[in-house]
Order: C-alpha cells, then sequence, then structure tokens
C-alpha cells in the first residue's frame, strides 16, 4: 500500500534538516583556516609596529651621531682662533664626524660671543680667547610608516658651547 504523500514529505524533510545539521556539525570544529586567518588580522599590526620601531631607533642614532657632530665642530671651532679658517675647518669637522649622515641635509649655525657667522673672515674676526662658540646643527628625519607620515616637518638638531681658547 503506498505511503501518504504529507508523511514522506514529512520524512524528506527530516532527513533533510538532519543532513544539514551533520554538515554544519562536521564544518564547525574543523580549524584549519583559522591560523591564516589570525595571521591575515595580525601581520599587517606587528609589521608596522617593527617598522615604527626600526624607524624611530634610525632617528635616534641620526641624533646620536649629530650630537657627536656638533661637539666634534665646536671642540674644532674653540680651538681654531689664530688660523686663517675657523669656519671651513669647523663644518669639515662636523661633517666627517656625521659620516653616517648625508652632509648635504646637515644645516651648520656658528655663533661666535652671541653674533652669527658663516664665512672664514667673520668668525675670525669675533675670535677671541674666552669668548662662547656655540655650534648649532640640524638634520632631516623621516617618520613615515608603511605610507603614514606621523611627523611631516621632523627635524632633528644638537646644540654644543665651548670657550675659546
Amino acid at each position: 500500500m503506498p505511503r501518504p504523500i504529507s508523511r514522506s514529505a514529512g520524512v524528506a524533510w527530516r532527513l533533510d534538516i538532519t543532513c544539514r545539521l551533520r554538515r554544519l556539525a562536521c564544518v564547525l570544529p574543523d580549524r584549519r583556516g583559522v591560523s591564516v586567518l589570525e595571521f591575515a588580522i595580525a601581520a599587517p599590526v606587528m609589521l608596522a609596529l617593527a617598522i615604527g620601531t626600526f624607524k624611530f631607533g634610525a632617528t635616534l642614532m641620526h641624533q646620536m651621531v649629530l650630537t657627536n657632530a656638533a661637539a666634534q665642530g665646536a671642540l674644532t671651532l674653540a680651538l681654531s682662533r689664530g688660523t686663517t679658517s675657523p669656519y671651513s675647518s669647523t663644518t669639515t669637522a662636523i661633517n666627517n664626524a656625521a659620516s653616517s649622515l648625508t652632509t648635504a641635509s646637515i644645516t651648520t649655525t656658528v655663533t661666535i660671543n652671541g653674533t652669527a657667522c658663516s664665512t672664514n673672515t667673520a668668525c675670525s674676526a669675533l675670535m677671541s680667547a674666552g669668548v662662547t662658540a656655540v655650534v648649532r646643527t640640524t638634520y632631516p628625519c623621516d617618520l613615515s610608516v608603511m605610507g603614514i607620515n606621523y611627523k611631516s616637518s621632523c627635524t632633528i638638531s644638537a646644540q654644543t658651547a665651548q670657550m675659546v681658547q
């Protein structure tokens, strides 16, 4: 005797739901792609932090090199009294001390006893024993990480003063 249509439709419907639930039950504990997904989310953040750390470290290294170069320049200037090229020897000492930096990007300002000088003759005229010679240096820095510039007009600077001998 044939079965009623409604009963077979109900069984088919129950079988369909059971099969779908089994597939869902089989898929849920499958964790094969989870680690790839976590890596895809975390990798850009970790990469940005690592690159930012290296950029900041390089900027700090440039600051230390520039400070040392300014100190070397001030010492050279303080010992250049009586020479014909105090300004040139000062800038040469700064460039030699900052050999890891781009020398064309280093800006140097020399002040002797409060008066700025930018030539050998002007510096020679201002130099006398006991006055203060100040050397200021600036250098541009780059704090862009993954296309984002965190400080667009970043410059580092150093200043050292010495008494002219």
